[in-house]
């Protein structure tokens, strides 16, 4: 059954661990990552339209781009032609606007959970009933990132953080988020990531271990045992970028932070409070000490991407 328009939520993400192997040939990294989904929250409009559009709202949003370099133009097109390849033809496009929460190039993943949502909400708006499985195959051809906010809550993803394995995590979530202001690149943090870890000689495996540690606490709810394993192996290379950041995680732990730590390539940065009020009190040990762009305090293991309209 086709209808003529579909809203959906698709969440940011932050890596509460992220462990990264050599690169490949391709200069893509293996990782062993925990993904921790988050309420900050993209919201993705589609309609019935015969040309595809897609417009953008939100901070940031002016700067990116809405031709076919966008993983929306991109996630749209792939479901298009999937419909086809089932014998399910779409007649006609979408007009697509997302509005965006999730910061731009922050190291949380609004892009690929543009491109989720986009997927559940043309799924819906045409008809296709594909099931999750097969849209996490289109997820996965878009990008390493993109499967992750289909599924949502926690979860382990190997391989290059796309071959996903929900885990339990158990108890109340409770997040600041850090927006120090402007954006890293992707690409540049990993390509520092290797050349910090060549200057210091240390080995880096093919395919890196999952911290079992820290999916033993998250299942046990242990808190402070979260905070004290967060962990990313990129971190150093985004200190590197923006000395910001370490001051900033700094100041977090200074006022009783659980934890911190940059999330994915940065540079926003997830503070663990054990409470809302707690991170309250945080967020103005922050705000007294540093001049940030924005913060945003959040509940953790939001659900995957949805149809709420």
């Amino acid at each position: 059954m086709t209808v003529g328009s579909v809203t959906v939520r698709a969440p940011g993400k932050i890596n509460l661990s992220l462990r990264c192997g050599r690169a490949d040939e391709r200069g893509y990294h293996r990782l062993a990552t925990v993904f921790h989904a988050v309420d900050l929250v993209e919201t993705i409009t589609a309609e019935r339209a015969d040309d595809l559009t897609v417009t953008m709202s939100g901070a940031g949003s002016e700067h990116l781009p809405v031709d076919g370099t966008n993983l929306v133009v991109r996630a749209a097109r792939a479901i298009h032609e999937r419909a086809a390849v089932l014998g399910r033809p779409v007649g006609g496009s979408a007009r697509i606007h997302v509005d965006k929460q999730v910061p731009v190039a922050g190291g949380m993943g609004g892009g690929s959970a543009d491109a989720a949502g986009t997927l559940v909400a043309l799924n819906r708006l045409w008809g296709l009933e594909l099931g999750l499985h097969e849209l996490t195959v289109l997820a996965r051809d878009l990008g390493a990132d993109v499967a992750f906010p289909l599924l949502g809550r926690t979860a382990l993803g190997t391989e290059y953080g796309d071959v996903l394995e929900a885990v339990p995590a158990a108890g109340s979530w409770h997040w600041l988020l850090i927006e120090p202001g402007g954006g890293l690149s992707t690409p540049g943090i990993f390509r520092r990531f290797d050349e910090l870890t060549a200057a210091a000689g240390r080995p880096v495996p093919e395919q890196p271990d999952a911290d079992s540690a820290l999916l033993t606490a998250l299942a046990d709810g242990d808190l402070h045992r979260v905070g004290a394993l967060m962990d990313n192996d990129l971190q150093a290379a985004a200190f590197d970028a923006d000395p910001r950041l370490r001051a900033l995680i700094a100041t977090a732990r200074t006022a009783g932070a659980l934890g911190a730590v940059v999330s994915g390539s940065g540079p926003t940065i997830a503070v663990l409070a054990v409470s809302g009020e707690h991170a309250a009190q945080l967020e103005q040990a922050i705000l007294a000490d540093h001049d940030v762009a924005r913060t945003h305090r959040v509940g953790g293991g939001a659900a995957g991407a949805h149809v709420t309209a």
